[in-house]
């Protein structure tokens, strides 16, 4: 690994130091799950996810509303969005299309209730499981970036329990991060977190 201005670089992934020295946990009764209601447009999707998603979808849409069906009966299972290229469906330019909502009001994804229930063995699409982490490719797709970018309204609850907690961005991340870069990339992720405490101190 090596380290840029700001930056932490493992192998062709650049990630923001914000990722190691920001804290966060998400809080679920503060934001009710507005990440899944409140954006430019759906979840992103890689093309990978397009196949995954339509191998579940069977599965998953017993756990949708009526009006979340018939949406998807009107668009289909993904839109392809001219500034984010593949994404899920909203409902009426908010909710995830494939958002529902619990008896305490919080929305929640439909894909990882099916998930938790072992209806299937893919939990939702990982721009979903890293945020507040976005990631996005350099032009000639060689690197990928990976940044900290929490919503200054929607998240202020997840920061100030992450303060409160003094859990780290990428640790309350990890299963995400290792979902989506591997193990290796997560241990030498930690080690240059380590090393920058030390010399920080």
């Amino acid at each position: 690994m090596t380290y840029l201005y700001n930056m932490i670089a493992i192998d062709n992934v650049l990630i923001s130091n914000q990722v190691v020295e920001e804290q966060f946990v998400c809080d679920l009764n503060k934001c009710k799950g507005g990440c899944c209601v409140d954006g430019d447009a759906g979840a992103p999707l890689n093309n990978k996810e397009l196949k995954e998603l339509d191998e579940v979808y069977n599965a998953v849409l017993p756990y949708l509303s009526e009006e979340a069906k018939r949406e998807l009966e009107k668009q289909g299972r993904y839109v392809y969005d001219k500034e984010f290229g593949w994404v899920t469906p909203t409902i009426n330019s908010s909710i995830c299309v494939y958002g529902i909502n619990d008896t305490n009001g919080i929305v929640k994804c439909g894909i990882e209730q099916a998930y938790n229930d072992g209806k299937i063995n893919w939990k939702k699409p990982i721009s979903c499981h890293l945020y507040p982490i976005r990631t996005k490719k350099s032009r000639n797709g060689k690197t990928e970036y990976v940044n900290y970018e929490p919503r200054e309204n929607l998240c202020s609850g997840g920061c100030s329990l992450g303060k409160k907690l003094k859990v780290p961005v990428y640790i309350f991340l990890k299963d995400a991060l290792v979902r989506k870069f591997g193990i290796e990339f997560y241990d030498a992720l930690c080690a240059s977190a380590e090393h920058q405490k030390l010399v920080a101190v």
